[in-house]
């Protein structure tokens, strides 16, 4: 590859500074997101936009931030937005989303009453599983979510949402069902909706996992 160095030298000679300007905006490192600096979501949101951390950005349509009450004391995490949620910017809105929505309503609430986001804020190509260094690229934005939000509770939905959550490599099937902690918060890991359409039978059991929540929320 030709070294491009000694042409740009040469427009610089001319007067010419654009083209460093340009370059030097594109090596410019993103910034990272400090713990703590955010002074609430909107300002999160807007640190957000555009953002170009992972190989993800260059696919999605919308960054699917998360939705719901800024100070739900409830508080779910997915794994990463689906094809709907990708169109629509918005969390858990297609046939998962659904799903979760009857779960909430079970439990007493409306999905305006919790908070409801992803690990991920773009979509993985073909809804693949995330992948390390976009879990990475994603946990500070997740971690400041739950900073400003400071649920009494998290539910996890599915594996790569409570292994992320919980800085762990254990399996799913082990961790649901038990309280767990997690950054000054209590964590109920469960089934991702997902998995309860293609394994009905399952519902039961996040059924049980709901009701711990509800029932902890409720001071019983």
């Amino acid at each position: 590859m030709t070294d491009p160095r000694p042409a740009l030298e040469f427009f610089r000679d001319l007067g010419v500074t654009d083209l460093y300007l340009a370059r030097a905006a594109s090596a410019a490192s993103t910034p990272a997101l400090s713990p703590g600096s955010m002074p609430d979501l909107g300002a999160l949101r807007q640190f957000i936009a555009g953002c170009p951390r992972c190989k993800l950005s260059k696919a999605r349509t919308n960054i699917v931030f998360g939705q719901g009450n800024p100070k739900a004391k409830l508080m779910f995490v997915g794994e990463a937005p689906g094809r709907d949620e990708d169109e629509q910017g918005l969390a858990f809105v297609g046939r998962a989303g659904q799903l979760l929505t009857k779960i909430i309503e079970a439990m007493g609430y409306k999905r305006d009453d919790v908070w409801i986001c992803n690990v991920l804020k773009c979509r993985p190509p073909n809804n693949r599983n995330p992948e390390p260094d976009e879990v990475a690229s994603c946990m500070p934005f997740l971690d400041e979510q739950i900073r400003l939000i400071a649920p009494r509770a998290i539910v996890t939905l599915g594996t790569f949402a409570a292994q992320a959550v919980l800085g762990t490599d254990e399996p799913n099937g082990r961790l649901r069902g038990r309280w767990q902690t997690a950054r000054g918060t209590r964590v109920m890991p469960t089934f991702h909706p997902a998995f309860l359409l293609r394994s009905p039978e399952r519902k039961k059991d996040v059924w049980e996992d709901m009701k711990l929540v509800r029932d902890f929320l409720a001071g019983h």
